[in-house]
């Protein structure tokens, strides 16, 4: 029986084996544009020819507007400026040498300043329809390296756990209280809180794990406890070689995992799956670059094969890239390739 893209993904994150593995895309802004241009067809014309199974809300911006500096693209709502490619780096880190004192004094941004008005109308187009991402992305993690530094911040989880914490939770504060107020806003109409962290390189962690149980976890917990509160599902962007603090995510209460790497260590997809597939639903897994972007549509096929053989067992798995973001360089005709490779082979109940 074909099922509603909404009960697919449902189906998946209880482990159960739906009609077939649910579909994921995330993309680029400059690889949506190129596939439109290419496909002649429009944002949502486009979503349904790749098949994705998802639709996302959002919140929109209403504080303060800050003049930024000459060398700066954008400013992040904790007040550190960044210029470059894609999303730039720290121009500067407003935090570094901070106290505890500092950090309570710091102008911090007020929950109020994001407008969670028109999130419900967003999510009454989609709603019981396809699978709804919402609530603020959250990258704790990302914005106290920005504020801080990253090679002090590192240094102080030891000689300085104390301004650690207080930074830590004065960020995931302002995240927290912004999806409350998106949740009651519009919970009813959402399936699954989704957050973003990176926690990990292409050669394994970024911190090991008893840190990560020492500053990350806390944090992490709470962001899940907030999702469950409002009978969410809640999904972690993570990208990396993470392995070794996937037992401590799991233990924290996380429902789902994106977009696991292969490429990076650790993160050998049968050993994945046979770990954690039964506790955590996994999605992603097809190489964004080696295959996604160097291969050919055979081989795109092959590879896409391959992954669905190991993930697909058992339910628990949605099928995409492993990357957040499809980049531009990745030609449409694989990414068409992949979705489509999905859709056929990745039926349950016989291929």
């Amino acid at each position: 029986m074909r099922l509603k893209p909404r009960d697919r993904v449902m189906a998946a994150f209880e482990h159960r084996e739906p009609d077939r593995v649910p579909l994921w895309c995330g993309a680029s802004d400059e690889f949506w544009q190129k596939a439109k241009e290419q496909l002649q067809c429009n944002d949502e014309e486009l979503r349904v020819r790749f098949g994705d199974d998802f639709r996302r809300v959002f919140a929109s911006y209403k504080g303060p507007e800050f003049p930024l500096s000459p060398d700066a693209k954008d400013r992040s709502f904790f007040g550190v400026e960044r210029a470059g490619i894609g999303y730039g780096q720290a121009l500067n880190h407003p935090l570094a040498g901070a106290s505890i004192e500092d950090i309570e004094d710091y102008l911090w941004p007020d929950p109020d300043w994001i407008d969670a008005s028109g999130v419900r109308q967003q999510a009454e187009q989609h709603a019981d329809t396809f699978a709804v991402l919402g609530g603020a992305w959250s990258p704790f993690w990302h914005d106290a390296l920005e504020l801080m530094g990253m090679q002090e911040m590192l240094v102080a989880m030891y000689e300085k756990p104390e301004v650690v914490d207080a930074l830590l939770e004065k960020v995931v504060g302002f995240y927290t209280e912004v999806s409350r107020h998106i949740f009651e806003e519009a919970g009813d109409l959402i399936d699954i809180f989704f957050i973003g962290n990176d926690f990990g390189s292409q050669k394994g962690p970024l911190v090991g794990a008893s840190l990560f149980d020492r500053f990350v976890v806390p944090h992490l917990r709470r962001l899940i406890k907030l999702g469950h509160g409002y009978d969410l599902k809640v999904m972690l962007h993570c990208c990396g070689g993470i392995s070794p603090l996937i037992p401590s995510m799991i233990e924290a209460g996380l429902d789902g995992l994106h977009p696991i790497q292969p490429s990076c260590k650790g993160m050998e997809l049968q050993a994945i799956k046979d770990q954690f597939g039964n506790k955590l639903l996994l999605n992603g897994a097809i190489d964004s670059h080696h295959v996604l972007i160097e291969g050919d549509t055979d081989h795109v096929q092959q590879k896409t094969r391959e992954v669905l053989d190991i993930m697909m067992p058992g339910g628990g798995y949605i099928g995409g890239a492993s990357h957040d973001a499809i980049l531009e360089e990745t030609p449409v005709e694989n990414v068409l390739a992949m979705f489509d490779t999905i859709r056929g082979y990745g039926c349950y109940g016989g291929r």
